[in-house]
């Protein structure tokens, strides 16, 4: 946006609010002079107060812009709102919010919101489907930006977001194990076995997770979850998880699983502790871990994924209020102030992130990120329809199925292929769910899965939704997910995407769920 829209709208607000105050201060008119002038019964006994000697040396601001980020960005934009009240006099207030995307669609539409969010890219189409979030236009600046990362905010053929920083998996490795990355999976498969049979590590791999941490493996097998349309967009029609390549990847990691080459846990916090301390040689994760390989001494470098896999890229980037007042100014301060080289570093700087303006990206020295950014060079956009909501239960427990031995990857992933399209044609909006580990062992035909119509809440008269179940003595963990899909839930003291609920199970007995809707904190009362 050129900066000359940016003094029409302050000029704009500024006449607006001059005019108002014409009007407050302008003397009405004396239809009639009084007949008889006011009887003084008394002389002021004080002078009047001298006039002041000098004027207000700052007039008022002529509007304010609200901006809801989180603790990492918050700082950084509070210091360009700062310049930016010094140039243009408009204030800007910056809040640090947690579940940002949650509590914008409650506000937004009441007239709380603020007139920009920091969201993914893959929250962006949900919003907008709600008709909260106003387009934006980057004219000339767009040719500045990486055009995968606009490719992320874009809905429908229309941005409705501006990226700052990219984000992928790379495949790191242990330094003092492997001197040179193999750059197919067979390859690693020969080196994991010899280190194993050496002695110098109990296992060649280890998986984070059961879905998007393994997902450059079974991209590289030509496993995908959707396909495209004709226009390039997501196709939630041509769902992907029973792909040939799909159940390739299943049956690889099941045969490296009973080869004692690949480890059998599949939990994200003890995958990266068995990195760290050198139990295996390799794994997949992003640079959030850098800071944590670093403090820990563990010697890492990151490459490409081998068979040339492709990891999703998740986007961060600023998106602007339709409810706003301030839509132009809003956008003005994204274009003009933070849509620069030196603000895009100072928010690499704060939280080392792959930047999506170009300058910028030129200029980020951290090597193992920039070995991250290479190794997302084909990086896919995450799916950012909202199906894909519906997605992440049934794809990420197949992979547990094939592990425990329940199902083969042939069975697993197309039992999961079919929930995951049944889900898709079946309107589960409204729907308020129990996904958890207690599912399964309640005797339901479903585990962590938000849209088990056997685990519905219901509400009640009082506002609260409610649900009672017989459960087996045991230790369990839960959740709240709403409308059938992961995009909205709720853990821990409400909070979304929170931690998991934890609770105990002495006796066998009757467990009650509640869940209150405005604070969103789940409630399970055991017998």
């Amino acid at each position: 946006m050129k900066k000359s829209y940016l003094f029409i709208a302050i000029a704009l607000v500024a006449t607006l609010l001059l005019g108002a105050c014409a009007q407050a201060t302008e003397a009405p008119a004396t239809t009639e002079a009084p007949t008889e002038a006011p009887v003084v019964t008394e002389a002021p006994t004080e002078a009047p107060t001298a006039a002041p000697t000098e004027a207000p040396t700052e007039a008022a601001p002529v509007a304010t812009l609200r901006i809801w980020a989180d603790e990492q960005r918050a700082p950084v934009l509070a210091e360009l709102g700062a310049e930016f009240k010094a140039q243009y006099n408009v204030d800007v207030v910056v809040e640090n919010i947690s579940g940002i995307r949650d509590q914008f669609a409650v506000a937004a539409p009441a007239g709380e919101g603020p007139d920009i969010i920091v969201i993914a890219h893959d929250q962006m189409p949900a919003l907008v489907a709600s008709g909260l979030l106003a387009p934006i236009e980057l004219g000339a600046k767009s040719s500045e930006f990486v055009e995968e990362a606009l490719k992320a905010f874009t809905y429908q053929g229309a941005l409705y977001g501006m990226p700052y920083a990219t984000e992928n998996l790379g495949f790191f490795y242990n330094t003092d194990l492997v001197t040179e990355v193999p750059t197919t999976w067979q390859g690693v498969y020969d080196l994991s076995k010899q280190l194993i049979a050496d002695g110098k590590v109990e296992y060649g791999m280890v998986l984070g997770g059961t879905s998007y941490d393994a997902y450059p493996w079974m991209s590289s097998q030509g496993g995908y979850i959707f396909g495209l349309d004709a226009n390039g967009d997501y196709n939630p029609q041509d769902v992907g998880i029973d792909s040939e390549g799909m159940i390739k990847f299943g049956e690889m990691a099941l045969q490296w699983k009973n080869d004692g080459v690949l480890s059998d846990n599949l939990d994200n916090t003890t995958a990266k502790s068995m990195f760290k301390d050198g139990t295996v040689a390799f794994m997949m994760n992003g640079p959030w871990e850098l800071g944590n390989l670093r403090d820990a001494g563990t010697p890492f470098a990151v490459a490409a994924f081998p068979d040339s896999g492709a990891p999703f890229m998740g986007v961060q980037g600023f998106c602007v209020n339709a409810f706003s007042e301030n839509i132009l100014l809003a956008q003005s301060f994204l274009t003009e102030f933070v849509a620069t080289e030196d603000a895009m570093l100072k928010f690499y700087q704060a939280d080392p992130r792959v930047p999506a303006l170009k300058s910028a990206l030129e200029k980020m020295d951290d090597p193992d990120l920039i070995k991250i950014a290479e190794a997302g060079a084909n990086a896919q956009p995450m799916p950012g329809i909202p199906e894909m909501g519906k997605v992440w239960g049934d794809w990420g427990n197949a992979l547990t199925f094939i592990f425990d031995g329940s199902k083969t990857p042939e069975q697993a992933y197309k039992d999961a292929a079919a929930n995951i399209r049944a889900a898709i044609a079946t309107d589960t909006k409204g729907m308020v769910n129990l996904p958890g580990s207690w599912q399964k062992a309640a005797g339901f035909d479903c585990e962590w899965d938000p849209k088990c119509a056997a685990t519905v809440m219901t509400l009640g008269d009082d506002g609260l939704y409610t649900a009672t179940f017989k459960i087996p003595a045991g230790d369990y963990e839960v959740k709240v997910a709403l409308d059938g899909g992961w995009d909205t839930n709720y853990g821990v003291d409400g909070v979304a995407g929170g931690d998991n609920v934890k609770f105990t199970v002495a006796t066998e007995g009757d467990v009650l769920f509640s869940f209150d809707p405005n604070s969103h904190i789940l409630t399970v009362t055991v017998p």
